[in-house]
Parts: structure tokens; sequence; C-alpha cells
């Protein structure tokens, strides 16, 4: 893989990282302010956690690793970050 090739797949990488990282961002927000404001006495309850930190952390957790398991095996390559060595200067060495 040429340096070209390399910086293409980290750009491509990183702005996959960052995409996956607005989408939990927004989910947690959706769930911890959408359910979380109402009144204490109107919440509820999903295995004894409010319905808003259950979906916000717990299940926002396990979606995003999810997520990302999928997207990392899919999209990310094992990119070697040594200095390629020609074979001719191999020989020269």
């Amino acid at each position: 893989m040429n340096f070209k090739e390399k910086n293409k797949q980290i750009n491509k990488e990183a702005l996959i990282t960052v995409g996956l990282y607005v989408i939990f961002f927004i989910w947690w927000f959706a769930f911890a302010y959408g359910l979380g404001l109402k009144d204490v006495s109107q919440y509820s309850y999903i295995l004894g956690f409010p319905a808003w930190f259950f979906y916000s952390c717990i299940l926002g957790y396990v979606f995003i690793s999810v997520l990302l398991a999928f997207v990392v095996k899919k999209y990310f390559k094992d990119i070697p970050f040594e200095d390629e060595v020609s074979e001719e200067e191999e020989h020269h060495e």
C-alpha cells in the first residue's frame, strides 16, 4: 500500500469514527434528555433503571459496541506504519 492509499484509508477511517461518535452522541442525548426531562413521578423503569438511563447509557452502549464491531470489520484495514523498503534498496544494504 503506497502513501496515497494509506492516507486515503486513514482519512476514511477518521471520518467514519467521527460519524459514529456523532450517531452515539445523538442517541445518548435524545434518550437522556428526551425521556429524562419528565417529572420523576412520570418516569417508567426498565430492570430497575429509569427508562431514559436504560436507553441512553445501557442499550446505547450495547448498540454502539455492536455497530463499531461491524464497521471495523467491514471498513477498517490493517495499515503497516513501517517505511516500505523496495527490494532494490534491500539488496544495496
